[in-house]
């Protein structure tokens, strides 16, 4: 155990390797020690970590400047008893957080990541870790932590302290004294001066410090709790609550409302990680909204004030300093190409804020659809991976966008805006697109591939397209339809038909941009039967069976005939339907039957699997997309969810949110999905019914191969 005095900082030469390529030696991650300069500017410096003994050094080899991060000894002490590289890395980009746990004393509270979710307690001590041989040698730093009940006090029993690194505190709360514990109590809760330090809560660049409080500071905290107090609060704010103790959460309203028994207004929040005692968005037996188990809060409105990270102190607006930077984490390109994230993985990967692709200057057309194409899906990956196209600077540039999405599960706007000077055209970096102006330029520019649709019309002729747009008279359909009923009535009254099986299937649903849209909801088809939309396919009587020799448009509406239904038919049952008085006038075609199908032979069904949707509302485009196989794979991907700074100064905060009620939905029978009232579904759910665009469908046999790799990449 180790004095908590504050600590004299000694003019050592410690340090982190935070990028380069990996080598002999140093990686990134790495904690190392200057020994000495070479004449060409490189330094030649021992490394610490090994195996046996953490703290002893060894030849680390040559190390660049620009590729290291100076530390103090303590700082490399508490580094380096995190085992995991990534995990020290994450916390250097949290400075402020960094800054508070380096200075922690006795008797501070904090909370800290533990098997249970996230517990507060005090620190009682700093435990020195290893041995010291030599003067060379480092002790590790850990802290030992007394957990606090929920009850207010501390643990009578007084169990033996554990051990936590750096890496596990996720919030520091300097200097407190009160009663403890994680409480939030109906009464409006005090305490809201002492501003907590937490994980993410720092937008600086690595080097920045945390500043001591001061009387000025505390007094511009109560100033800004002020006004804060009055900026409104709605579904989708990203709001902080404070407990009894002066603990702080953060996360986003997804309700609002009077539950039963309660008077006044009250938020449901969907906390940024796990908190002991909260729920999965459950309250006094029913159900508000969905999110992961521990991560549903239920607090008066008057608990909530906007979230204070990214607010300034006198305006209640979201303020970025001119030296700041987005927080990007730490990255090392390769060579090597990711396959899709596996189903396990992709909640933890992917969800949370500054996750999926960052926007900036009108870009959400393209991220959204970069996201929808290539998070988790192999459709287009053999595209991508063509050996004629791996020297263009562009494709590269795409590639190592979609292997950073996959590796990491964030894309920063740098990255993107890089891809879009190369797209040909100036306005791609600057202007408003609609997303089937830019799959066309993906597709045919970028990766240099034929249309992914070839149509074949009545008259014999044959076009390319890479997406197919729905055009039809609102007649035609009901007040609700599923993307199977346009795509069948749009196939069908336009006379087109697929000359091939298509292994990417985009539709575009009948509106223009947010200024038009023919229906106010459509439903989404989880598989997509396009059997009898192939030219010159075995199709199957809609009576009898047996193989069709003839099609009728007059039937598709015919409410007798499930309606919105492709309706083909034998030659016997051609007859007899249009042998009522109500389909006298019909006119059936002619099918080109292949002469070699006998006619009682089963026709098998090709089918298409939804993989993602890009929604449009008030000219911002969003994404859903399906992860996995299960139901409840689905996520929702906003690449501007919030703003941090103004406009000059600022960036787009991505976020990826869990969609597991879709799932919910969409399993519902097609007969109940047509019945259903859009209006009381879930936020999300209703979002996709009414603002869908484009609907991204793959191939059966496309979708197994994605799980195979998903699977492989797992064993």
């Amino acid at each position: 155990m180790v004095s908590m005095e504050p600590r004299t900082v000694l003019n050592e030469k410690f340090f982190i390797v935070t990028r380069g390529k990996s080598r002999k030696g140093f990686c990134r991650g790495c904690i190392g020690r200057i020994e000495s300069e070479t004449k060409r500017g490189e330094f030649v410096g021992l490394l610490y970590g090994g195996n046996s003994n953490p703290g002893t050094p060894k030849n680390g080899g040559l190390v660049k400047i620009e590729d290291m991060y100076p530390l103090t000894r303590h700082q490399a002490q508490l580094l380096l008893f995190i085992s995991s590289a990534s995990r020290r890395l994450e916390l250097l980009c949290n400075p402020q957080l960094f800054s508070a746990i380096c200075e922690l004393s006795q008797d501070d509270l904090v909370v800290v990541k533990h098997k249970n979710g996230h517990l507060p307690g005090l620190v009682k001590n700093l435990m020195q870790i290893g041995r010291k041989d030599n003067k060379d040698d480092l002790y590790m730093l850990a802290f030992e932590v007394e957990f606090v009940d929920t009850d207010h006090t501390l643990s009578s029993k007084k169990p033996p302290l554990s051990l936590f690194s750096a890496a596990d505190i996720i919030q520091v709360v300097p200097s407190y004294s009160v009663p403890l514990g994680l409480q939030w109590k109906d009464a409006i809760c005090g305490g809201l001066n002492r501003k907590a330090v937490t994980r993410n809560s720092c937008i600086a660049n690595i080097g920045s410090c945390a500043q001591p409080a001061t009387e000025n500071h505390t007094e511009q905290s109560l100033i800004q709790n002020q006004s804060l107090s009055s900026v409104p609060l709605e579904v989708g704010s990203m709001v902080e609550v404070v407990s009894n103790s002066g603990i702080t959460v953060y996360g986003v309203i997804r309700w609002l409302g009077v539950p039963g028994g309660k008077t006044g207004e009250w938020a449901g929040i969907e906390l940024d990680y796990d908190v002991k005692g909260c729920s999965d968005g459950m309250y006094g037996g029913q159900r508000f909204f969905t999110c992961k188990e521990k991560r549903a809060l239920f607090v008066p409105i008057t608990k909530c004030s906007p979230d204070g990270r990214f607010l300034s102190a006198s305006t209640g607006k979201e303020i970025l300093k001119s030296t700041d930077t987005t927080p990007v984490p730490p990255y090392e390109d390769t060579d090597e190409d990711v396959p899709p994230i596996p189903e396990s993985e992709a909640p933890f990967l992917l969800v949370g804020k500054m996750k999926g692709i960052q926007g900036h200057i009108n870009s959400c057309y393209l991220d959204a659809t970069l996201f929808s194409l290539f998070s988790s899906s192999v459709t287009l990956d053999g595209i991508c991976k063509k050996p004629a196209d791996t020297d263009q600077p562009i494709t590269c540039t795409l590639r190592a966008i979609v292997n950073r999405l996959r590796r990491q599960g964030f894309v920063p706007a740098e990255s993107v805006m890089n891809f879009r000077t190369h797209l040909g055209c100036d306005t791609f970096r600057t202007e408003e697109k609609d997303p089937e102006e830019f799959i066309t330029v993906l597709f045919q520019k970028v990766l240099c591939t034929e249309p992914l649709l070839k149509l074949r019309s009545k008259r014999e002729t044959s076009q390319g397209a890479y997406t197919f747009q729905i055009f039809l008279e609102k007649e035609q359909m009901g007040q609700i339809p599923t993307v199977q009923q346009l795509m069948d009535t749009s196939c069908l009254s336009g006379d087109l038909k697929f000359e091939t099986m298509p292994f990417c299937l985009i539709v575009q649903m009948p509106r223009f941009g947010n200024k038009y849209k023919m229906f106010s909801h459509i439903i989404p088809s989880l598989k997509l039967d396009i059997t009898d939309l192939l030219y010159n396919s075995p199709r199957e009587c809609f009576v009898c069976g047996r193989l069709a020799e003839y099609e009728c448009l007059q039937c598709l509406p015919d409410r007798k005939l499930q309606p919105g239904r492709i309706k083909q038919y034998c030659t016997t049952c051609n007859a007899q339907i249009h042998n009522h008085p109500s389909r006298q006038g019909h006119s059936p075609s002619a099918l080109a039957v292949p002469v070699e199908v006998p006619t009682d032979t089963p026709v098998p069904r090709h089918t298409m699997e939804l993989f993602a949707v890009l929604c449009i509302q008030t000219s911002h485009y969003v994404s859903f997309v399906k992860y996995g196989s299960d139901a409840h794979s689905w996520i929702f991907f906003d690449s501007m969810a919030d703003r941090c700074g103004d406009d000059q100064s600022g960036y787009n905060i991505p976020e990826v949110r869990a969609c597991p009620e879709l799932g919910d939905f969409l399993s519902q029978p097609e007969e109940e999905l047509s019945q259903a009232n859009p209006s009381q579904a879930p936020e999300l759910v209703r979002r996709l019914l009414c603002d869908s665009y484009m609907f991204l469908y793959q191939s059966s046999t496309t979708c197994f191969e994605s799980q195979t790799v998903r699977s492989l990449k797992c064993v």
